[in-house]
C-alpha cells in the first residue's frame, strides 16, 4: 500500500517529504509488529536488543555504556532495560574486580536459552519483508545506510 493511501493524503510537496513520512510510516509499523512478536516473550523490542548485545559479547561482560552505545533505540534507557532484565533472570550485574566504580552486566543461561528459542520461530518476525526480493533487500540496505551516513 502506498504511504498516500495509508495516511490518506493525496501528495507531498516534494519527494523528501514523502521519504520522511514513508519511513516513519514504515518504522511504526515495523515497531508495532515486533512489539506483538516479543510481546509473547515477555520482552519488549529494546529488552530483545539488549539481550542480543551481551549474548554478542558473550561471555565477556559488558558495562552499561557500552551497551547503551550499541543500541537501535538510543532513546531507550538503557537502566532501566537491564534492571528489568535482572528482574526476568536473563541478566546479571555485578562490580567489576578491577574497578569497583564498573558495573558488569552479562547474559545469564536463561537469556541465552530466551533468545535461542526466540531465534528458532525468528522467520515470523521477517514475515514482513517477504514481498521483497533478495536484490530489493540489498538495494534498500544500501540506501538506508547511505540515508544514515
Amino acid at each position: 500500500m502506498k504511504v498516500e493511501q495509508a495516511i490518506k493524503q493525496k501528495s507531498f510537496k516534494d519527494p523528501f517529504l514523502k521519504l520522511e513520512v514513508n519511513i516513519l510510516y514504515s518504522a511504526s509499523i515495523i515497531n508495532n509488529l515486533n512489539a506483538k512478536f516479543f510481546r509473547a516473550y515477555q520482552i519488549s523490542p529494546q529488552q530483545f536488543n539488549v539481550l542480543r548485545i551481551l549474548r554478542g559479547s558473550y561471555p565477556k561482560p559488558l558495562t552499561l555504556n557500552l551497551i547503551t552505545e550499541r543500541m537501535i533505540d538510543i532513546m531507550s534507557n538503557a537502566t532501566r532495560l537491564v534492571d528489568k532484565l535482572v528482574i526476568k533472570g536473563f541478566v546479571s550485574k555485578k562490580i567489576n574486580e578491577y574497578n569497583r566504580r564498573q558495573v558488569d552486566i552479562l547474559i545469564t543461561k536463561d537469556g541465552l536459552d530466551l533468545l535461542a528459542s526466540i531465534d528458532i520461530v525468528m522467520d515470523k518476525i521477517l514475515d514482513k519483508y517477504n514481498n521483497l526480493t533478495e536484490e530489493e533487500a540489498i538495494q534498500l540496505n544500501k540506501l538506508l545506510d547511505k540515508l544514515n551516513s
